[in-house]
């Protein structure tokens, strides 16, 4: 009894030594400073009215607080000792850019007055959290718990738990962080303002993200001093602006102009692996989804994506390789959590399915936030304050294996961090993500667009690796570093890129190109060039043998064929394509076309080659045309001089049994005569057995 007496009375003591040090703003502990005092309490004032409005949750407190910050800085500077002023100002730091300060006032105000808010634990345990002080911060948060009576505060008590359950989620990913390395993307992205959400094509020589920046106008209003114009000049608003990469760098951005950006909140959310299809977030109807298509180089007014969008708020989308899925982030009734992850399907009419709940394998009791979709079809990063986060969202990786998705990785620390950190799009090989931050270069105010580099290959032996090496940041990493080379493990797919252009002169064209799945004998997906370009990029994930056909009308059916049913690791392909027009003479080889070994029997994946050949043949019903089979030099040339012939007659064989009149057609063999591609290899001699067709003229 008498030590907790004497326990109580030091603590009566200790609050009482601390009260004395506490100043709060009453102008009778300022008398002789009453102006000095007049101007602090007016900004304090101000800032509380912000602080205390009749309506604060925590998206008004993100959305706020940053602006009561410098009016509590301003009165902070005229008295430092005020408990209430220290604790609000925390708080407001807590919610805003600069989280980091936020401890330092939440300590001071707990020195001056232990007693000043029942949250200061709370707060106190988020601050910790964000510093990535993790005991201290799960030791707040425990004794804050034992404050809460649990048959009122359930809400509050999960909260809590959730945060404690992040302290330790990242103090395990911290002990194991995973090395990547850093770039600003520069002055021609970046700005004063934030940048944000930087979505891009798979080939990344295209970006699109958001930027809150002055108005061009404006930036030369003001060094002009031009008053007028400064007056009236637009308001800041959040834009699109976006990028190429030519020669390896990036072009300066460029607003999107009035096709896109509007008076209205909107922001980049995704782009197609082609760069060619955007979809960006406007704020109606509480938050909807809108889709985009460059059309030569301009980009079209977005129109709603509908079955898609609905009276909740949609915030994020991604499309397929394929681009008949979508993934995209609802908070629709009837979901698991908030903000639920959702596919549709594009139908045969064209119109988005009814969206399905990708289930609890991706979707927690939390919000998911963003979704990308890797090139290779099945690799999905997306945001979740869910799983196994270390605090607000993090950055989550999952494989769609044996029909489900595998168990969200987080793709760890210090990618993630204990703050949001919200969108994240990776390039096609995995090596690279693009993502924004403020968190990277000292003193940071504002988001910058970064470049990070997975696991890349060594780099010299420098004397500083603070802006380059992320894992720097927050770990004591010794100096100098060379960092040791790490295998990356990439996608099995084949990136095919290139342009299309007309043959006989060299102009870039818009043509149709149809992605077939030559073992189903069916199409996957439709895509078309640029018409001022010719530029096309295509996603090809491993597991099909994939035929390509590109057609224009006036020129031959153009084929190409990529065998990727066996494991195939990620390759980047440059194929630049000509077309032949429907001239007298004119020949292309018809690369879909397959026989059994050694045979002259057809297999059936050259049934849709075959058929486009019957359309072309109908189309141009007045020529007549000569089917030639050629083959490689290993074996008999006499013996591979009758496979040829037995080849290209079994072609014309097929063509008359649909309808081509035979006197249209011709059938030759050439054996081994007019290689394309060398014999001593298995892929030259691939290409040298192969049918052509030839225009023979009216």
């Amino acid at each position: 009894m008498k030590r907790y007496i004497l326990t109580v009375a030091c603590l009566l003591a200790l609050g009482q030594a601390y009260a004395q040090q506490n100043v709060e703003f009453n102008k009778d502990n300022f008398k002789q400073n009453k102006d000095g005092f007049r101007d602090a309490k007016k900004k304090l004032d101000d800032g509380d009215a912000i602080f205390n409005a009749k309506k604060v949750d925590d998206d008004y407190r993100r959305i706020h607080y940053r602006n009561a910050i410098p009016l509590y800085v301003a009165a902070h500077q005229f008295n430092p000792n005020s408990a209430t002023l220290n604790f609000r100002l925390g708080v407001c730091y807590l919610f805003s850019d600069e989280k980091g300060k936020a401890a330092q006032h939440l300590e001071t105000a707990r020195k001056l007055n232990p007693a000043v808010s029942p949250e200061l634990g709370f707060y106190l345990g988020r601050a910790y959290q964000v510093n990535l002080e993790w005991k201290k911060a799960t030791a707040e948060f425990k004794k804050y718990l034992a404050t809460l009576p649990t048959d009122k505060n359930k809400d509050k008590i999960q909260l809590v738990n959730q945060h404690i359950r992040e302290c330790l989620s990242g103090e395990e990913l911290q002990k194991n962080p995973v090395l990547v390395y850093l770039d600003n993307l520069g002055p021609e992205l970046n700005s004063e303002g934030p940048e944000f959400n930087p979505v891009i094509s798979a080939d990344e020589t295209v970006m699109v993200f958001t930027s809150l920046r002055q108005p061009q106008a404006l930036q030369k209003a003001k060094k002009e001093k031009d008053e007028d114009k400064i007056e009236k000049a637009p308001v800041l608003n959040e834009d699109l602006f976006i990028s190429t990469k030519v020669n390896g760098k990036w072009t300066p951005a460029q607003n999107m102009g009035p096709n896109i950006n509007t008076d209205k909140f909107e922001t980049a959310v995704g782009l197609s692996a082609d760069g060619q299809r955007l979809i960006l977030y406007r704020e109606e109807n509480n938050g909807d989804l809108f889709e985009s298509s460059l059309k030569g180089e301009e980009w079209s007014k977005p129109e709603e994506l509908k079955n898609i969008n609905s009276n909740a708020h949609e915030s994020s989308a991604s499309y397929s390789y394929d681009g008949k899925t979508l993934y995209f982030v609802s908070n629709r009734p009837n979901g698991i959590g908030g903000h639920d992850i959702y596919s549709s399907v594009l139908d045969s009419k064209g119109e988005w399915s009814k969206p399905v709940n990708a289930g609890p394998d991706l979707n927690t009791p939390y919000d998911e936030g963003f979704v990308f979709l890797m090139p290779d079809g099945k690799t999905l990063y997306f945001s979740s304050q869910g799983h196994t986060s270390m605090g607000g969202f993090d950055i989550f990786k999952s494989v769609y294996e044996n029909g489900k998705w595998t168990k969200p990785e987080n793709v760890g620390f210090p990618i993630n961090s204990p703050d949001d950190d919200y969108f994240l799009a990776v390039g096609a090989s995995s090596r690279f993500g693009y993502f924004s931050s403020n968190r990277v270069e000292k003193c940071q105010k504002s988001s910058d667009l970064y470049r990070i580099t997975f696991l890349g290959p060594e780099k010299p032996m420098v004397l500083n690796t603070e802006d380059d090496l992320l894992a720097s940041i927050s770990l004591q990493v010794p100096q100098p570093v060379q960092v040791k080379v790490q295998e990356l493990k990439t996608p099995q797919s084949l990136l095919l890129s290139g342009t299309i252009k007309d043959a006989k002169t060299s102009a870039p064209t818009e043509a149709k190109i149809e992605l077939i799945d030559n073992l189903k004998n069916e199409v996957i997906a439709v895509y078309s060039s640029n018409s001022q370009t010719g530029k096309y990029i295509i996603s090809l994930p491993a597991g099909k043998n994939y035929g390509l056909a590109i057609r224009k009308d006036g020129n031959l059916l153009h084929s190409e064929n990529f065998d990727l049913t066996s494991a195939h690791a990620f390759t980047k392909l440059q194929k630049d394509i000509q077309l032949k027009a429907v001239t007298s003479g004119s020949s292309v080889a018809l690369r879909n076309v397959f026989f059994e070994p050694e045979q002259a029997k057809l297999k059936p994946e050259s049934m849709n080659e075959l058929n486009r050949l019957v359309e072309f043949l109908k189309d141009e019903r007045s020529q007549k045309v000569e089917i030639a089979g050629f083959t490689d030099s290993k074996g008999d040339a006499a013996e591979k001089l009758r496979l040829s012939e037995s080849r290209a007659k079994a072609v014309v064989e097929y063509l008359i049994s649909k309808g081509i009149n035979a006197k249209r057609l011709q059938a030759k063999g050439f054996g081994a005569e007019q290689p394309i591609a060398t014999n001593d290899t298995d892929e030259g001699r691939t290409l040298n057995q192969r049918v052509e067709l030839k225009l023979l003229g009216k």
